[in-house]
């Protein structure tokens, strides 16, 4: 495939004397989900911020001409302190009618109103993919989005994941330590530990040797089927998928 969105060369980042990425190679591509995994401190968030260019790096980075990314950062604790609505803080990034565009589309209209720091965790989540829409990107960037959702939660926002890669014909590198329900959704994983480990589809990454010294047993557990014949409103629950 030629027609990468953007890739990444020999990519390595040294901080304080330690080198935390050591020559990644990485290509994501239109209309592809790649989920990165790895044990905490093996570089994840390090290699999108490179990506992003918000860290020094060495190596290549070469993007597509006039490439758009949404990017939904690791973790986003709103301050109690300052009042301001999920549909005013939207509107700090794009258009009125795109930011309403953007909520309606991720299931999170209702709540425009509400106070950001008064939002649970699933409904912030789904503010942030807005924001990271609402510029039709190219490329969706998500740093573990779901720190602190259920499992239920995490199923619906995959799901909506995988909508918004069809509607928009977007790439999208998803970061994520929870492997039962991400890697169903992937079309590539990448294991990642400072270096690239294995990479594929999710059924022969859980069986390469590095994939098992790293995880052991539990990546099994990433492959359970899980099939959407229901919703999921903002809590998680399950409800009718034609109500």
């Amino acid at each position: 495939m030629t027609d990468a969105l953007i890739t990444t060369k020999r990519l390595s980042v040294r901080a304080g004397g330690v080198r935390i990425l050591d020559g990644v190679s990485l290509a994501i591509h239109p209309r592809q989900i790649v989920t990165l995994i790895g044990p905490n401190g093996s570089g994840k968030t390090t290699l999108l911020k490179a990506m992003l260019r918000l860290v020094r790096a060495e190596g290549e980075i070469v993007e597509k001409p006039g490439l758009k990314v949404g990017y939904v950062p690791q973790r986003f604790v709103p301050d109690p302190s300052l009042p301001i609505t999920a549909e005013r803080f939207l509107c700090l990034f794009a258009a009125r009618a795109a930011a309403a565009n953007a909520m309606e589309r991720v299931g999170i209209a209702a709540a425009r109103q509400r106070q950001l720091a008064a939002l649970s965790g699933g409904e912030l989540a789904r503010v942030l993919l807005a924001r990271a829409i609402a510029g039709q990107p190219d490329l969706l960037m998500l740093d573990e989005p779901l720190a602190g959702v259920d499992v239920s939660g995490e199923a619906a926002f995959y799901h909506l994941i995988a909508e918004i890669r069809d509607e928009f014909d977007c790439g999208i590198l998803l970061v994520s330590h929870d492997l039962h329900v991400v890697m169903s959704k992937a079309d590539r994983v990448v294991c990642l530990n400072h270096h690239v480990c294995c990479e594929g589809d999710a059924r022969s990454v859980v069986r390469d040797p590095a994939f098992l010294e790293l995880f052991g047993a539990r990546g099994e557990l990433a492959l359970y089927p899980h099939h959407h014949d229901h919703a999921h409103a903002l809590s998680g629950e399950a409800v009718d998928a034609d109500r």
